[in-house]
Parts: C-alpha cells; sequence; structure tokens
C-alpha cells in the first residue's frame, strides 16, 4: 500500500486525511490497517512517533462508519486504554480529526478533573471512548459506565501501562469486556511480561513491527557533555542562549528535579515550563499549549508525562539527567526531528550516570559523540544563592559507599524520597560533624573563622559559613557566553 486510497477507507475518511494533508501511510499504518479492517487482532511493536494513533483510528471510524448503531446509555462501542491524560487526550483529538465528517461521537475520560462532568457524558452513551484505566475503573465502580458492549478494544503504550503498575487494573479490565471483540494491542518493548499480557488480551493476533526500540531516529544529532551534578542548571542555561534551540524539550529523572530545574530558569530570565504527574490537569493543558504556541520555548517534563506529548517543531531534546532504563533515551530523543525534520540531542552525564551511558550505547550500538564543555561556562552557583533548596543528588567525593539505600547506581537517590539535607565537604547529613571530627571538619571551611566547638547549630543552617565563602565566585558571571561548538552545528527550524 502506497497511498490511503489503496485501503478502500470509507470516503468522509478520506476527506479528512486530504483536509490533514496525509497522502502517503507511515510503514506501521501500512502494516495495521489491512489486518485491523479485516477484524483480526494485531499485537504491534511500534514507538511513539511512528503513527500508530492512525494505524488503528483509521480502520475503526470505517467499521463503525459501515455498522451504524444506536448508542448505549453509559456505554461506549470502541475503548482505547491509554497510560496518561496527554496521551489519552491526543488519541480523542485524532480521533475526532479523522471521523470529523462522521456522525459519530468520541470522549475523553481522565483522572485530575471532576468526574460528574464525565458521566453527564457517558450518561446517553459514546462511539469511542478513550480512558486511563485508574479513572474507567471508578466510573464502572460508580455504575456510570458499562463495558458490556464494547466491540473494539485497544491497548496502546503497554510497556507504559506496566511501568505505571496498570497491570491489576488491565487485568480486571479485561475480565468486564466481552469475549467475542476485536483487540489491537500496541507496545514500543515485547519482553516476556507485555507478552503475557498481550496474550490474555489476544486471539490469534497478526504480527507488526516497525523502529524497534533499540533504533535511534537516524535524523537526530546526538552529543554527550560530562559535567558535575552541580552545574548542569548553569550548563542548560548557557545552552539556552543560542538563538538556534527554538524548542526544546528537557528530562529529568524526577518531578522535584523539573521544578527545580524550572526555578533556575525563572531566576535566570529563561521562560520554561514544568509537565509532570504532580501537577493538574489545567496546568498540565498550560504548559502544553504554551509549548506548542511558542509562547513558552522550554518544556521540562519527566518520562511518564513526555510519553503523550506529541509536538511539532521539537528542534532540541536535553536529557538533564540521563534515564536509569535505556529504552526511555530512545523515547525520549525521538521527541524531535519528526515529520522529516531534523533535530538535536544532548545528554548531561555526570560521573555516576556513566554506567547509564554505557547501557544506551549498549542498546542503541551507538557511540553518543562526546562534546567538551563550552567555552566560558560560569561556574556552579555558592550554596548561599540557593538557601532554601537542598542539594540533592550531589555525589559526595569521599563517600561512594554511603550513596545507596538499595540504589548503588542511580545518581539521584535522594531526590525521589526528598530528605533535606546540607553537604559540607562530602558529608552527608546536617551540620552536625560525622565520625567524631569536628576539628577537620571544622578546619575544612572556617576560613580564617574559629567558632567554639559545641556552638554549632544542630540541624545544619551553619549561617556563619554562609556568609564566609569569599573565593566562590559570585552570581552567575558569563550569562552571555558563546556556546562555540553549538555554533558550529546548522541551524534547524
Amino acid at each position: 500500500m502506497t497511498l490511503f486510497t489503496d485501503f478502500g477507507l470509507a470516503q468522509p475518511i478520506l476527506k479528512a486525511l486530504a483536509a490533514e494533508g496525509y497522502e502517503k501511510p507511515t510503514p506501521i499504518q501500512a502494516q495495521t490497517i489491512p489486518y485491523a479492517m479485516e477484524g483480526r487482532d494485531v499485537c504491534g511493536i511500534a514507538q511513539t512517533g511512528t503513527g500508530k494513533t492512525a494505524a488503528f483510528a483509521l480502520p475503526i471510524l470505517h467499521r463503525l462508519s459501515q455498522n451504524p448503531k444506536p448508542r448505549q446509555r453509559k456505554s461506549a462501542r470502541v475503548l482505547v486504554l491509554s497510560p496518561t491524560r496527554e496521551l489519552s487526550g491526543q488519541i480523542a483529538d485524532s480521533f475526532k480529526a479523522y471521523g470529523r465528517n462522521l456522525k459519530l461521537t468520541t470522549t475523553v475520560v481522565f483522572g485530575g478533573v471532576t468526574i460528574s462532568r464525565q458521566e453527564k457524558e457517558l450518561a446517553n452513551g459514546v462511539d469511542v471512548l478513550v480512558a486511563t484505566p485508574g479513572r474507567l475503573l471508578d466510573l464502572v465502580d460508580r455504575k456510570s459506565l458499562t463495558l458490556r458492549d464494547i466491540e473494539i478494544l485497544v491497548l496502546d503504550e503497554a510497556d507504559q501501562m506496566l511501568d505505571l503498575g496498570f497491570i491489576h487494573a488491565l487485568k480486571r479490565i479485561v475480565t468486564l469486556l466481552p469475549k467475542e471483540r476485536q483487540s489491537l494491542f500496541f507496545s514500543a518493548t515485547m519482553p516476556k511480561t507485555i507478552s503475557t499480557l498481550a496474550d490474555s488480551f489476544l486471539r490469534d493476533p497478526a504480527h507488526v513491527a516497525v523502529t524497534p526500540v533499540a533504533t535511534t531516529a537516524e535524523r537526530v544529532e546526538q552529543s554527550v557533555i560530562f559535567v558535575p551534578t552541580n552545574r548542569k542548571q548553569v550548563l542548560l542555561e548557557t545552552l539556552l542562549r543560542d538563538p538556534s534551540i527554538d524548542r526544546v524539550l528537557v528530562f529529568t529523572r524526577t518531578k522535584h528535579g523539573a521544578d527545580k530545574v524550572v526555578r533556575g530558569l525563572d531566576k535566570a530570565g529563561i521562560v520554561g515550563a514544568a509537565i509532570h504527574g504532580n501537577k493538574s490537569q489545567p496546568q498540565r493543558e498550560r504548559a502544553l499549549s504554551g509549548f506548542r504556541d511558542g509562547s513558552c520555548r522550554v518544556l521540562v517534563a519527566t518520562d511518564i508525562a513526555a510519553r503523550g506529548i506529541d509536538v511539532e517543531g521539537v528542534t532540541h531534546v536535553i536529557n538533564y539527567d540521563l534515564p536509569n532504563v535505556p529504552e526511555s533515551y530512545v523515547h525520549r530523543i525521538g521527541r524531535t526531528a519528526r515529520a522529516g525534520a531534523t533535530g538535536l540531542a544532548i545528554s548531561f552525564c555526570n560521573d555516576e550516570e556513566k554506567a547509564y551511558l554505557k547501557d544506551i550505547e549498549k542498546l542503541t550500538r551507538l557511540k553518543v559523540p562526546v562534546m567538551p564543555l563550552p567555552e566560558g561556562l560560569p561556574a556552579a552557583p555558592a550554596p548561599s544563592e540557593h538557601r532554601g533548596e537542598p542539594q540533592r543528588g550531589r555525589p559526595a567525593p569521599h563517600s561512594r559507599g554511603h550513596q545507596g539505600h538499595g540504589q548503588p547506581r542511580n545518581a539521584d537517590p535522594n531526590a525521589e524520597k526528598g530528605p533535606k539535607r546540607r553537604r559540607r565537604g562530602g558529608k552527608p547529613g546536617g551540620g552536625q560533624p560525622q565520625g567524631g571530627h569536628p576539628s577537620a571538619n571544622q578546619q575544612r571551611h572556617s576560613q580564617g573563622q574559629k567558632p567554639a566547638q559545641g556552638q554549632r547549630p544542630q540541624q545544619g543552617s551553619r549561617p556563619a559559613q554562609a556568609k564566609s565563602a569569599p573565593s566562590r565566585p559570585e552570581g552567575r558571571r558569563g550569562d552571555g557566553a558563546q556556546v562555540a561548538w553549538l555554533e558550529k552545528s546548522p541551524r534547524r527550524r
């Protein structure tokens, strides 16, 4: 199949595709649509950005248009399950766009918003329901929804579903569905756990696979910069002053880390927004809207929230923290270089993240080129500049054995839990000296002051030491420093 017109899709659908400017199907669409239109179950391996949504939406819309039925109260004919709010919203938007010339209704339900409004939308029944598993079961438990009339089930991003702990919800949902149905199952990877889940949903499926997760986007130019943790923020701010970075997606490992990066950008006069699971739905929608319309040039996200982000024109992806799951790296950098465009992916790597980098290179079978730190990069800010913001995740230079808590390779072991601590000379904990060596610790930090022992604060604010750091750099000088190596790259639009 070389054109959408070759599939035998209904004319109203072809008209909508023409209005969207779509003529040729992507590989996953070309393989999936014929099987789906035959009514077969499909098990597809395809990562985000390959055109997966249209691969299942188009044949579903065609089937509904060819077999119209009256809607049943509190029910739906098609159920699409997705892991995140953002992805659910985008799938629903795609159904509405491709089915604009059909008299079909599409509703999306997810958590974070009032459930009563969703109950009203479902009261008279809908044709297509897009949902996250948790909110779907909430509606079922409230007897506001029944799944007895589902004709087609789509499970999208199955691997992410399991990562988010939806396995028990999915097992329960499958028991509520009619056994006679068509099921379309998609995942970026297919380990044994996903394969077992697929077996419980599918009957004699056709298997399709495109762009394995180990294959990174060919048009993405990748690089890595080795940088200490405490200089990552300054490095990010320096890079973002390059005008060729039109729209950048920055990835952090934790929600706290995303918020901290945005606060730092705000202090530097750079407009940015964070999107993660702790943000309310209106906050997430505002952040995405600003990123799409260009009013917000920098979007900082965690892996989970970013799985549903599909924004055109992302010129750069910056991995502020390298992911500890190598497949996540491929998903991240795949957010740029879409629709034939080029893109640049830059990763920051501290000493403890080098193990993650090795795992990524092993998975992708590619060596990520190393870039030097930009010339004129300002020094790390003094701790006194960020009073009230604990220094999380910075490894102690003398205490590799101390990090851990069961996570020996996690560069941010405490960012998830968020204990407040401040480090001095590689010693974890508060102001209390460790190991019974107050005189040695005092010598390292006194800078000419000799406070009497026994008068030091017990819980770590150390006001006298915070004031006595004349050798530390002042502020973030050098903000306008040129990034010589970055300027060599062609400007991407």
